[in-house]
């Protein structure tokens, strides 16, 4: 079943919602509670310094889901230059003091490969993902690649995560984003 750190792959055919269309998405937390992730292939059309005026440098936002749209959240890999970071796997954290991260991408501590930033998060209530899960909206894949590459672009995730899984997703990993187009 989900873990933190998991992957959900969005399945080609499960996906009407444009939110979760060819997504993959990052479970950054999961409990009896609920789950929480963000989409880490749909990037927007704009970038940090559109939203903080006092950063000196451009950082992609990413759609990170459809809940609270209006809070910006980050990943990253540098827990000892974040107070407060909280693990989700390997070498990935979640969020942190953002004072201290604007302080950081300000004087060039913290690069571009380095942290990822979203708008919004995608949240389940309880049992609500095992439902989406067993009605085949998703695979989910355990993260044991190199877990520095989520933080980068991410464009093509859901192509190369379907290759890795094979078999029936093969044909699916090469088909349009509109099967009209095809």
């Amino acid at each position: 079943m989900v873990k933190k750190g998991n992957l959900l792959i969005a399945e080609p055919t499960g996906f009407s919602d444009l939110n979760f269309n060819r997504s993959v998405i990052l479970i950054v937390e999961h409990n009896e509670s609920g789950s929480v992730g963000f989409v880490l292939n749909k990037k927007l059309d704009f970038s940090t310094i559109d939203l903080i005026p006092d950063l000196k440098y451009k950082f992609p936002i990413y759609n990170g889901g459809p809940v609270q749209t209006d809070n910006l959240y980050f990943i990253h890999n540098q827990p000892k230059l974040i107070p407060n970071s909280l693990k989700i796997i390997k070498e990935i954290y979640w969020g942190g003091n953002f004072n201290e991260v604007l302080k950081l991408i300000n004087t060039k501590q913290i690069k571009l490969d380095q942290i990822k930033f979203f708008l919004g998060y995608s949240g389940w209530d309880k049992n609500q993902l095992k439902n989406e899960i067993n009605m085949s909206s998703w695979v989910i894949k355990k993260e044991n690649s190199n877990t520095n590459l989520l933080l980068k672009s991410c464009k093509d995730i859901w192509k190369k995560k379907l290759l890795e899984l094979g078999g029936k997703y093969l044909i699916w990993s090469n088909s349009p984003e509109n099967p009209s187009n095809n």
